[in-house]
């Protein structure tokens, strides 16, 4: 349920993302509990809090206080360890002479305004919504630009994927092409009632209300009786092999954008929006499936390894 991007951050964000230690004054500092010391520096539980705020998912965020807050706790460990991990890398960085100065910033800032179709004032009122001030704002995307490029220069550029490696792959993994494909898609759903009738009324009124181009995220949220509502409908990728057939007979006979009709599924109505297709076009496409995953498989057991070892050699002390 954690998100792993914010909305502003999609484009960017590789890790937890931090509010960054102030000392504003001691009686302050005082005030606010150690949760952990990694080397020098301290993580403080409203860096925690913050933190975790910052990174809930839509869902999490339309809890009741009580609720999230629970949730918070159950979580804590989880989050402390993820911004050890960043403090960490952003130490390494420091050592080894890599930062991002204000234009890579400014350039970040232009292009997630560029991304979303944002004035300067809607995007301010976008970053005060998730609790930043502009300069808070600017130092989450200098650390994260930073990590981004101490993982790059310390583990992704000494990942190589070899052709044999991928023709060993393919031969090893025949369903690889039937896994690969699928479709990208949000939908409504109106849960089955007594009255089959007026059920298939309002779908069909809402659908209606689609064609009449009213938006289909909101709508979602508006009437789809599916967990997926507060998302705006959105199930994301579903592979071939795991769709029904009623699904699939639908999406065959879609393009990407596509609304269907609303059709009756063994609980109730759907409605789905097809947001892509994917299908494997060629050899050549399957290859470069596998390169990706295989690059993918690499990193993250070499990235596993390079945090394993920036923890061996640093002093870290968890106080939670």
């Amino acid at each position: 349920m954690i998100k792993k991007y914010s909305l502003l951050f999609t484009a960017y964000c590789l890790l937890l993302i931090v509010f960054g230690y102030t000392t504003i004054a001691s009686s302050a500092i005082l005030l606010d509990r150690v949760m952990a010391i990694v080397n020098k520096e301290v993580i403080t539980w409203s860096d925690l809090y913050k933190a975790m705020e910052f990174e809930a998912t839509d869902e999490i965020k339309a809890m009741k206080d009580d609720a999230r807050r629970k949730f918070f706790k159950e979580n804590e460990s989880i989050f402390l360890e993820s911004l050890i991990d960043m403090r960490l890398q952003l130490q390494e960085a420091s050592r080894e002479g890599i930062s991002a100065s204000d234009e890579d910033v400014n350039r970040a800032i232009e292009n997630i305004k560029k991304k979303y179709s944002m004035t300067d004032e809607a995007f301010k009122e976008a970053i005060s919504k998730e609790g930043f001030t502009l300069a808070e704002y600017r130092k989450k995307l200098s650390e994260q630009i930073t990590i981004s490029r101490i993982v790059d220069h310390d583990v992704k550029s000494k990942i190589l994927v070899t052709e044999g490696e991928i023709d060993r792959y393919i031969s090893e993994h025949k369903e690889l092409e039937k896994e690969s494909e699928g479709f990208n898609i949000s939908h409504i759903f109106l849960r089955k009632t007594d009255d089959r009738k007026q059920l298939e009324e309002k779908a069909m009124g809402i659908y209606k209300k689609i064609k009449a181009g009213e938006n289909f995220s909101e709508l979602a949220k508006q009437y789809s009786e599916d967990a997926s509502a507060s998302m705006g409908g959105e199930l994301g990728f579903i592979k071939k092999s795991d769709m029904s057939k009623d699904f699939l007979n639908i999406l065959s006979n879609m393009k990407n954008g596509d609304v269907s009709e609303p059709f009756w599924g063994e609980n109730g109505i759907h409605i789905i929006r097809l947001n892509e297709k994917k299908e494997i076009k060629g050899p050549n496409e399957l290859r470069e499936i596998v390169r990706q995953r295989l690059l993918e498989d690499k990193f993250n057991k070499e990235y596993k390894n390079w945090i394993k070892g920036l923890r061996e050699k640093a002093y870290v002390e968890i106080k939670l």
